[in-house]
């Protein structure tokens, strides 16, 4: 392909000591660190004009070019699977993703996920990083998600992305009744005891989750979730965090809260959720080609949307 990368980015004030490979990997997430590191030695990445080693050391400010033509992805099968199409053009694909559809091949994933299924309808993602995919969402989390269609497109949402004007609304329905909305300002790191978890923990990234109530019900809350940074599994961390987990997430939730009098089909329902009660609902970016503002918007999937009728019946019971 003779399409190119082209990324300018400023090394952030608290990478200050760090490699830069190191710095680099947290500031391109999309890439590998051997590929940025493959950029930084041959000179298609500098720093200030300059062509750095990957071990010298950044004191934050710098200035990043990278100016490169990307190598394939390594190779990933492509599988005939169905895709809930929300939005296309030339340039994005908009698409609703299902509950239990993992995004990316991983350990214990290596077929059957999203990219596979891109790659089956879209065979030239094999030259976009990551297919295209920008941003992630969690395997048993439904909803939005948007995918560049070309390198421009890819460039421009990556940068979007960065710059924290992509707007990512989620529903999420939590145990415990909030009264307002408000602001979890946590950092999110690995866990210290399990390693498979994420946890608020001082040395974690920067992470910020903003919500508001949408609905209240006699023990829990549906809330409206804005994302202001994409941690790991940052919104069920943070309603964990201050005790408001998500109803039915399997990792950070607890033993599950029934309601005061709750009857059987309430009981059958909340039972029958068997995954965070998490759907990225609401998707808003400037269109890469047009700068035109879009919005899209995705209905709630039929496990989640039958737990908040129940909650909502027995709450008509209750008051009646």
């Amino acid at each position: 392909m003779n399409e190119h990368i082209e990324y300018r980015r400023e090394v952030p004030a608290e990478a200050a000591g760090q490699r830069l490979d190191q710095a680099l990997a947290a500031m391109f997430p999309d890439y590998s660190r051997s590929r940025l590191q493959q950029w930084v030695k041959s000179g298609e990445l500098t720093v200030d004009g300059r062509v750095w080693r990957p071990k010298d050391k950044v004191s934050g400010g710098e200035q990043v070019l990278i100016q490169a033509v990307p190598e394939p992805e390594v190779f990933i099968r492509p599988q005939p699977m169905a895709l809930d199409v929300v939005y296309q053009d030339a340039d994005l694909l908009v698409l609703n993703k299902p509950p239990g559809v993992v995004v990316h091949p991983g350990a214990g994933n290596p077929d059957r996920t999203l990219q596979n299924a891109l790659l089956h309808h879209h065979p030239a993602l094999e030259a976009i990083p990551r297919c295209g995919i920008v941003h992630r969402i969690d395997k048993d989390t439904s909803g939005l998600l948007v995918v560049a269609l070309n390198l421009r497109a890819h460039n421009a949402l990556v940068s979007q992305l960065q710059e924290k004007t992509v707007g990512r609304e989620y529903d999420a329905l939590v145990n415990g009744v909030f009264t307002a909305g408000g602001t979890v300002d946590a950092p999110i790191g690995r866990s210290h005891r399990d390693r498979k978890r994420m946890a608020v923990t001082t040395g974690g990234k920067p992470a910020v989750t903003h919500y508001r109530v949408a609905e209240r019900f006699s023990a829990h809350t549906l809330l409206r979730v804005h994302l202001e940074t994409g941690r790991t599994h940052q919104i069920r961390v943070h309603m964990a965090h201050i005790h408001h987990p998500l109803v039915g997430d399997p990792v950070y939730g607890g033993r599950p809260r029934l309601p005061k009098g709750a009857d059987e089909p309430l009981r059958q329902a909340l039972a029958g959720l068997r995954r965070q009660a998490l759907h990225a609902a609401r998707l808003t970016l400037d269109h890469p080609a047009t700068g035109e503002t879009m919005r899209w918007e995705a209905p709630r999937p039929p496990d989640l949307e039958a737990v908040l009728d129940a909650l909502r019946r027995h709450e008509e019971r209750r008051t009646a």
